[in-house]
This record gives structure tokens, sequence and C-alpha cells, in this order.
């Protein structure tokens, strides 16, 4: 598969513009390939606003970033491997994402086991649950045999607050008319 570094950058810049704040890319100005104006760099590192509205020409390719901006009134012209980007956050909440630095981010830590094959095996609801909603059916294990990383979801929780699916709704409300129109 395709690296998903250059799709999560797009999806998260997208994702911090859409709330309304300033997305901010961190980039290890001393890898190679790199176009940025050097004087801004402290210890290797450059913080850059990526807004629509701070850049021109912004493009978040699959293999570089680049747009036109000014520094200290003058213009330059940027390109950044998207290697060489570091992370990507809200200037304003500081939320995002650190990517590893380096080709590991691709590789082990999204799922490539280095040939290892990724088992998947269906876990067996219990008895009682033969009533169950559709939305309550079986859980999805993933068996890795390798050190990346593994999200795990706990469904056995005994706590209400910790129950993964919003309350079914109670009464008889009748269903909002829709806006949209079926064409065929």
């Amino acid at each position: 598969m395709s690296p998903s570094k250059p799709y999560l950058l797009r999806a998260l810049h997208e994702w911090i513009s859409d709330n309304g704040q300033t997305p901010l890319i961190v980039v290890d100005a001393e890898q190679e390939g790199v176009e940025v104006p050097f004087e801004f760099v402290e210890d290797g590192k450059l913080v850059l606003n990526v807004s629509v509205s701070a850049t021109g020409d912004l493009e978040l390719g699959n293999e570089h970033v680049s747009f036109s901006a000014r520094f200290g009134g003058t213009p330059h012209s940027l390109w950044i491997p998207v290697a060489s980007v570091l992370g990507i956050y809200s200037r304003e909440s500081g939320q995002g994402m650190v990517f590893p630095e380096g080709d590991e981010f691709d590789d082990d830590a999204m799922g490539d086991a280095g040939g290892e094959e990724l088992n998947l095996s269906i876990v067996e609801s219990s008895p009682n649950d033969a009533d169950a909603d559709p939305v309550d059916a079986p859980d999805v294990v993933a068996d890795r045999s390798f050190d990346g990383p593994v999200v795990v979801q706990d469904n056995d929780s005994e706590s209400p607050d910790d129950d993964p699916l919003p309350p079914k709704p109670t009464g008889t409300k009748k269903p909002r008319p829709s806006h949209l129109k079926v064409v065929k």
C-alpha cells in the first residue's frame, strides 16, 4: 500500500481548518530536499503556518508540501518532502499528530508486519446475547505477532459510561422529513 502519512497530513489539515483553527506543521529542515528560509530554522526544526489564509498555492501532495508565503515581508517559495514533516497540530488547541522520524511510520507502525500475517478471529457472543441488536455484533480481535501499535477496545466493561454506543431512543417520535430527494 502507499504511505499513509500524506493522507493523514491532509486529513488533519482539513479537520483543523474546518474547526476554525490554524494548522501548523513541524518540519525537519535538515533533511535532503527541504527548501525553506533557513534563517528562521531553530535547532534544525521549523514550525510553519499552513492555513489557507497564510499560504499561496498550497499543495499537500503525496510526495511533498509546497506553498508560497511571506517571512518578514519577503516572499518565499517553500518545498517540503512529506518525509521531513514531523507533525501537524492546531495553534489554538495543540491537538494534532506527531509522526515518528524516518520511514518507520509507514512500515511497521501502520500495519505492515514485515511479512507477518494479521490474523483476525471472531469472538463469539454469549447465549444471553441471542436477542441482541445487530449493532452488538461479535467483536473482531486482531492477533499481531510483532511489536507494532495495537488498539484494543474493551466492550466487556461494567460501567455504562464506557459504552461506546449511544443510548437507544425511547418513545415514538416521528422521523423528521428529509430535505434530500431520491433521483432515479
